[in-house]
């Protein structure tokens, strides 16, 4: 994984609203990139307590439960660390406060790379609207990228709290209705699939895995890969420091 510059890339992160949402979209990719000695980083958004139909269930009792799979999941694609913001699932909003938060793990973990949730509600397709928790936690990511991580006079209480500013050099979007950007993950589909096994609350995760195998594939034609993931890719400018 290279840069413009063919500097290699060593660190990334993924910021999703939800446990399982990476599982879901992008797990292929960060499989891959951490068996080619990545280290990768998961922010949440949410505290993910509200992806139930058990009229048993409470928030606080799924908000574990969900930390422990996205945890186990973790372990299998071998990510570096999972971070949980903890705002409430289902109401988030692209804040000041939630771009501030975003804006701090980046400086903190420093990733070269970023992947994020689509920011935009897509109306093309049709039984899916599109979750707004997804669209609010794609819009934070991207802001805090730019300008708010990279610049030492926005929320300068970072910069207080010892986080320097940070550039990162590429981001990729998932779910873009116009990707330019295809990944091999034909490497990594195997371990993404038992990823997405590890959310054992969450019903779309246990039934999606051939379905998703099967995407990939689809993705793949055309490309001369066998299966892939697909991204609207950026590269940003990373201005000289002197």
């Amino acid at each position: 994984m290279t840069q413009q510059n063919d500097d290699p890339y060593r660190r990334a992160m993924v910021v999703v609203a939800h446990a399982d949402d990476a599982e879901l979209r992008c797990s292929g990719t960060v499989a891959t990139w951490c068996k080619q000695g990545m280290e990768i980083v998961y922010v949440l958004c949410t505290d993910s307590s509200r992806g139930s139909r058990d009229r048993n269930m409470t928030p606080e009792k799924l908000a574990a439960i969900r930390v422990k799979e996205q945890r186990a999941a973790g372990k299998v694609l071998g990510l570096s660390d999972v971070v949980f913001l903890g705002y409430a699932d289902g109401t988030l909003q692209p804040t000041l406060e939630l771009r501030q938060d975003i804006a701090r793990e980046i400086r903190r973990y420093k990733p070269d790379i970023l992947i994020c949730q689509y920011p935009m509600r897509n109306l093309m397709g049709s039984g899916y609207l599109g979750h707004p928790d997804h669209i609010a936690a794609g819009e934070a990511a991207l802001a805090a990228v730019f300008p708010s991580a990279r610049d030492h006079l926005i929320f300068g209480e970072l910069l207080e709290e010892g986080f320097e500013t940070h550039y990162v050099r590429e981001v990729l979007i998932m779910d873009h209705p116009e990707p330019d950007r295809w990944v091999d993950v034909t490497e990594g589909v195997d371990t993404a699939i038992k990823a997405l096994m590890a959310h054992e609350s969450q019903a779309v995760a246990r039934n999606a895995a051939d379905r998703i195998q099967e995407q990939r594939k689809r993705l793949a034609e055309g490309h001369d890969m066998e299966y892939a993931e697909t991204f609207k890719q950026f590269n940003l400018r990373v201005p000289d420091r002197t």
